[in-house]
């Protein structure tokens, strides 16, 4: 009888430990869609097409960093611009791989101040997939975005006379179809050679 009451307890203890396992794992996710959802933490929406244009204007600033070890050099090619609210602009960033070797990365973001991420919507976006780079090789990546108009009407947000538009480039593995690519090449040589 004691058995079963011990073994019931070790069930009990690896139910919880999956339980528990399984929220780590899915709260990353989760938060990430979340933020998106609801702009918090300074996310911005993802748009399809702006709307309506207000005659307010708005500043956007641009940023860019890498993470520690990137060998990537990253920056806005334009600091600022000034758009109508509502109005779409398009910005652009500069990418160089100065190494000699391909490197894929992927550009995390936010916007600064937290209560405008809500308001600031993106169309298309080089962050919205992975990048590689070939050795030495420069890339123009656009993003095109717009305030959506009822950041005026918003409690919070109503306020906000300028936007910082962050992005934070870290190196991740290359695409298994890049590296498949990049091996064959490897092997072509080898077997001329």
């Amino acid at each position: 009888m004691a058995t079963d009451g011990k073994l019931k307890t070790v069930y009990q203890t690896v139910g919880v430990v999956v339980l528990m396992g399984g929220l780590a794992w899915a709260s990353v996710p989760f938060y990430d869609w979340f933020c998106r959802v609801t702009g918090f933490g300074g996310t911005p929406n993802v748009a399809v097409a702006a709307g309506d244009v207000l005659d307010q204007t708005i500043k956007v600033r641009f940023d860019a960093s890498k993470e520690r070890g990137m060998p990537w050099e990253f920056k806005p090619m334009q600091t600022e611009m000034t758009i109508r609210i509502g109005e779409e602009g398009l910005a652009f960033y500069e990418a160089y791989n100065p190494t000699d070797r391909p490197i894929a990365g992927q550009a995390s973001y936010n916007v600064a101040p937290y209560e405008a991420g809500a308001f600031f919507s993106k169309i298309e976006c080089f962050c919205f997939t992975e990048q590689v780079l070939m050795p030495g090789e420069r890339v123009q990546m656009p993003v095109s975005f717009f305030v959506d108009p009822e950041i005026v009407t918003d409690r919070d947000a109503k306020h906000t006379n300028h936007i910082t538009l962050s992005y934070t480039f870290y190196e991740i593995d290359l695409p298994e179809e890049t590296q498949a690519a990049l091996d064959a090449q490897k092997d072509a040589k080898a077997s001329v050679n």
